[in-house]
């Protein structure tokens, strides 16, 4: 895994680390599906509806990793005083959002 000085990290438990790492390879496979139509020149509105389907993949994940993010790192922050948290989230809500 790649490092970087300073990144915060998160110990996830065995079955989120799972159930994300399940979700991504399945969106890996759907966008490796999307560039095989893509070569082999698929009918546009083919092509457009997996996309959709990634897409929506993609907010699928986002809602549980948002949820367990609120559940876990805001909850912790909050409870140990970094009320900063929730600006935080906030601001990821506004990017999420838009």
């Amino acid at each position: 895994m790649e490092q970087c000085e300073n990144c915060r990290l998160k110990h996830r438990e065995k079955a989120e680390y799972t159930d994300l790492i399940v979700r991504l390879n399945k969106i890996e496979g759907q966008v490796r599906g999307i560039r095989n139509m893509v070569e082999q020149e698929r009918y546009c509105a083919d092509i457009l509806t997996q996309v959709s389907a990634v897409q929506s993949a993609l907010n699928s994940f986002n809602k549980v990793l948002l949820a367990n993010h609120v559940r876990t790192c805001v909850a912790d922050d909050i409870r140990d005083g970094r009320d900063e948290a929730v600006d935080e989230l906030c601001g990821l809500l506004q990017k999420l959002m838009k």
